[in-house]
């Protein structure tokens, strides 16, 4: 019989879409998380699905939860599960029709969600937990300086959180193994104590939810499958413990060859020196992108471990829309003065330590998260906003859930989603993203455990500072205009600025101006806004938009061109570069 070696290792996306980037509630130790997965199992309407209702009962009236936090983590979990896009369109659809609380709460009520994989969800907060050896001792010996405040600690853990960690992914598997299968196990396999007994088994149901998890791959095959998939596997079988007749598995015995055969995972990011595609893009300025770096994975890794990273990108103007980007969570680290343009369907986004920079986003089908970053512009239609240790950051979004607001942010600025590129619907629709309902303008602010929310952390964008963006590229498509109507206050902004540029071109046409006159005033007119181009740091994006080499036939895929897509980006050549971002005045 051919031997099979197996591989195990944490999947990403629950550590990077799951895992609410701050410190979790206290009530979710695995004290209380062990009192609630015997509750669940003795309570009709939790087991094996746990539903909204007693959830919040739960969440609400043991656990001590506000209701919003309740549903935070309700919400994101169900998030998390790999749902059709044709599934979250008519869940979209159904919140749009609920015009009281109490038609949204009975909504909500059809809500449910696997029992044990939620329970290890839970657990899986702790990953950004301060100190986990904290948390169960009690407080640190006294240090001579000034004690921090739990808030200062709150922004700290913001702008490090271990989401993207796939090294601190697998140390936190290997410690708190034990308890996560613990939570798994039914209560009659427990002693009155509380404490395991020796031949305590795992259903296969419980395997199943393991999967939330863990996967991994048997060599000589490098298909990745599940945990319970993986087990399958006759071979494998017998050194996890499982009983033919009684069809579980030894839990001892289970948890043992889990610890063999737990590793790094092979597609997380620290392996992409190795096994990442290295990718350049063909506009570039000579001493400017030496240390800049785009890697990516989407050729080898399979669907849920696509990764893209952009690190370091200085000073360019970066566009794309190609099928490579298509369901692969993207991270930028460090980039800075630049403006990218990522238009395809993406499933998370992740923004760390980038400044002064504007990133425009296709549709993303889960979280848009935003750390450490100073002076960006984000905008994004998304599943879920998350924003946390930002300064003087705008955010323009069309999103189905309240924007979160953790701790450490400084004057930020919500509006609302403000362009439209040709294929936006068609890209919205491929992740199950609508048009409404859309809570950009609901943040919910995330506060350290006891202390109350910054609320003078954002404000929203005034009508009277609110102009639509232009994305400057030719692209194939049928949207010309943006998929829906901008809130009545907005919409009459830009229709009084239209009225007032169609008032000024009729003023200078009434003055009845000479050749020479004219002439002099386009003159003067043009000096002014090439001066407010400098002002503004404009000009920079329209230098980049079309360097002196470019020629009509030139794409804009920055990309090699042996990576470029039949949909690839094309700047408005023909045009000046005034024209191409539609805010040249004219003389009439």
């Amino acid at each position: 019989m051919e031997k099979y070696t197996a591989s195990v290792w944490p999947r990403l996306e629950p550590f990077l879409i799951g895992v609410i980037p701050a410190a979790p509630p206290s009530k979710f130790s695995m004290h209380y998380l062990r009192k609630m997965a015997c509750y669940v199992r003795t309570r009709d309407g939790c087991f094996p699905r746990l539903g909204w209702h007693m959830w919040r009962h739960i969440a609400c009236g043991k656990l001590q939860l506000a209701e919003e936090i309740a549903w935070l983590y309700f919400e994101t979990f169900d998030l998390l599960m790999p749902h059709t896009s044709e599934r979250r369109l008519e869940w979209a659809e159904a919140l749009s029709q609920c015009h009281t609380p109490k038609e949204l709460e009975r909504q909500r009520g059809k809500l449910s969600v696997d029992t044990l994989q939620f329970l290890l969800f839970l657990y899986l907060q702790q990953l950004n937990r301060i100190s986990l050896r904290t948390s169960l001792i009690g407080e640190e010996w006294p240090s001579s300086r000034s004690p921090s405040t739990s808030s200062e600690r709150e922004t700290k853990m913001s702008s490090q959180n271990k989401n993207w960690d796939d090294q601190a992914h697998l140390a936190f598997i290997q410690t708190h193994l034990s308890e996560l299968l613990e939570l798994l196990l039914e209560p009659g396999q427990l002693s009155s104590s509380g404490q395991i007994l020796r031949d305590s088994q795992l259903t296969p149901e419980a395997l199943e939810s393991l999967s939330l998890l863990l996967e991994g791959s048997v060599s000589p095959s490098r298909n990745v499958y599940p945990i319970h998939k993986l087990l399958s596997r006759t071979p494998l079988q017998s050194p996890a413990g499982f009983s033919k007749l009684s069809r579980t598995y030894s839990l001892q015995q289970f948890e043992g060859f889990l610890r063999q055969a737990l590793c790094l995972n092979p597609f997380g990011i620290t392996s992409f020196p190795q096994s990442g595609k290295k990718l350049a893009w063909a506009l570039q300025v000579e001493g400017i992108l030496k240390k800049a770096k785009i890697f990516r994975n989407t050729h080898l890794a399979p669907l849920g471990s696509r990764l893209v990273l952009l690190s370091q990108v200085c000073k360019q103007t970066l566009a794309k829309d190609s099928e490579k980007l298509n369901n692969a969570n993207v991270k930028l680290h460090r980039c800075s003065d630049s403006f990218i343009y990522l238009l395809s369907p993406l499933r998370s986004v992740t923004l760390d330590k980038c400044r002064n920079s504007t990133v425009v986003l296709g549709p993303v089908e889960t979280s848009v998260h935003i750390q450490s970053c100073e002076n960006v512009r984000v905008v994004c239609v998304a599943g879920r906003l998350t924003l946390g240790a930002s300064f003087q950051c705008t955010i323009h979004a069309l999103t189905p859930t309240r924007p979160l607001l953790l701790p450490g942010n400084i004057s930020l600025t919500l509006g609302p989603f403000h362009t439209h590129y040709p294929t936006l619907e068609d890209h919205m629709a491929s992740v199950g993203l609508a048009v409404v309902p859309n809570l950009w303008d609901q943040p919910l602010l995330f506060g350290a455990e006891g202390s109350a929310p910054d609320t003078g952390c954002f404000r929203i964008q005034p009508p009277s500072e609110f102009n639509p963006l232009v994305i400057p590229f030719q692209m194939k498509g049928d949207n010309c205009e943006i998929p829906w109507a901008l809130p009545a206050d907005y919409q009459k902004a830009v229709e009084s600025r239209e009225q007032a540029v169609q008032e000024w071109q009729k003023t200078v046409k009434d003055a009845h101006l000479n050749k020479d006159q004219r002439r002099q005033f386009q003159a003067l007119v043009e000096q002014k806004f090439h001066e407010w181009l400098l002002e503004t740091g404009q000009r920079q994006e329209l230098d980049s938009l079309l360097p002196p080499t470019l020629t009509s036939s030139t794409s804009v895929d920055h990309w090699p061109s042996s990576h470029t897509s039949s949909s690839a980006l094309h700047p408005l050549k023909e045009q000046s570069p005034e024209q191409a971002v539609g805010q040249t005045p004219t003389v009439c």
